[in-house]
């Protein structure tokens, strides 16, 4: 049986499921990517390469739409060498719909199942957009690129037999028309090295600091350290937090550009500008931005936390959250949809308004203070996050029993239909 994936960054959320694959016997897997794609043991890729001179759109609003089919196109250019070069026939294709990679794979494969993985789906209303008043939304103007930015996702959608998102909420964002077609299956965390360590070391880079779980850490994560992720109100309760909390260490993960949101005015970062508010106020020798690490040191990070701090908008659930709920990490977390999903107040963490820069920083002082009375919260947490999100037990299993049941032609919804012509 041939295999199929589709991501942009391949591996990305499919490198468990490719490995599992790769390493049955009688399977081939296959991939397809961008520029940015690795090769992985047992899996043939085939990597596009962007065009130095894309296609301009005719309207600023398709420019979007324009830069998926050009990926897309490409893509399926790459399917073809594999069809051509490997003879590859895959029984299930499996692609991450975000930038129009898989547009056209029913096209070139109508025999196969497609399972399509959507993460997110844009609305002007109700999610990230216009949620925070600092970076308004402007009307009309913003609303019509949100509207196009889903076209080419729902065109794979209407092709696919079925799809994932990560968590209910997520599946929620998608037209309600379309939640019957989506399955709920988490990415999965590896809750066996994301787990408590007393023994647990963590050297701060470029300082002579080695903390340990006896110590006071509070500890926060951004893939960028961006508004999306709340920095800018961490930032600001940082200092009642310090001056409370004389003994507290603080690590902050996170490079300086931007994954989601809207970029810094010219020449400046995110990161600047709001350490640039508070640096007056803060004792930066206990302040320490760490960049992204590697896993090994994440993990270490996260055993030796004493609260660990999260935020987010109406977005994408991060995968260091649910990290950190295996390591039974005292989480104080913005009390937004996608974080309530995982996250219940009072039992598995502490909640507050993402806007209530006060009540950040007194929910972080109460629970430094008094870490043996919040110590059940971390223990509950990864109690969930075993039982609901750990990889190998839970989530993986589900990954590849749908992508089974598809290979023999049936989901949960009962038999699929049988594809009739195909495109060379």
């Amino acid at each position: 049986m041939d295999v199929l994936f589709i991501h942009n960054n391949f591996p990305g959320q499919f490198v468990h499921t490719s490995r599992a694959l790769a390493q049955r016997p009688g399977v081939r897997v296959f991939a397809v990517g961008g520029p940015t794609a690795r090769s992985r043991p047992g899996v043939s890729l085939a990597a596009y390469a962007t065009p130095a001179s894309p296609p301009r759109a005719g309207h600023p609003l398709a420019e979007r739409f324009v830069a998926d089919v050009t990926r897309g196109e490409l893509a399926a250019a790459a399917m073809q060498r594999l069809k051509r070069e490997a003879g590859c026939d895959p029984a299930v294709v499996i692609g991450h719909s975000g930038w129009g990679e898989t547009l056209f794979a029913s096209d070139l494969f109508p025999n196969a199942r497609h399972l399509v993985y959507s993460e997110f789906f844009y609305n002007f209303r109700g999610a990230d957009v216009g949620f925070d008043p600092e970076f308004p939304d402007v009307g009309l103007r913003s609303a019509l690129p949100v509207r196009t930015k889903n076209a080419a996702m729902l065109t794979s959608l209407a092709a696919a037999d079925v799809a994932v998102s990560p968590t209910e909420w997520q599946k929620r964002q998608h037209p309600d028309f379309l939640w019957e077609k989506i399955r709920v299956i988490h990415d999965g965390v590896d809750t066996v090295a994301a787990s408590p360590k007393p023994s647990a070391r963590f050297s701060v880079p470029g300082t002579n600091l080695t903390l340990r779980p006896r110590d006071e850490v509070i500890t926060f994560v951004n893939r960028q350290l961006e508004p999306y992720r709340g920095y800018h109100v961490f930032m600001r309760a940082l200092p009642a937090i310090l001056a409370r909390r004389p003994q507290a260490q603080v690590v902050i993960v996170g490079g300086d550009g931007v994954s989601y949101g809207r970029r810094a005015p010219e020449g400046k970062t995110w990161k600047d500008i709001f350490l640039g508010e508070v640096r007056d106020r803060l004792d930066l020798s206990r302040v320490h931005f760490v960049g992204n690490i590697p896993k090994p040191e994440f993990i270490a990070m996260l055993q030796v936390s004493s609260c660990h701090v999260y935020l987010t908008y109406p977005f994408v659930l991060s995968w260091s959250l649910i990290e950190a709920m295996a390591a039974e990490c005292l989480i104080v977390a913005s009390g937004t949809p996608p974080v309530r999903e995982v996250i219940e107040d009072g039992v598995t963490g502490r909640l507050f308004d993402f806007f209530d820069v006060a009540g950040l920083s007194e929910r972080v002082i109460e629970t430094l203070a008094d870490r043996e009375q919040f110590a059940q919260l971390g223990r509950a947490a990864r109690v969930v996050a075993v039982e609901n999100y750990d990889l190998a037990r839970v989530c993986l299993p589900r990954q590849v029993a749908l992508i089974d049941d598809l290979a023999a032609g049936t989901t949960v919804n009962g038999p699929l239909q049988a594809a009739q012509s195909s495109v060379a």
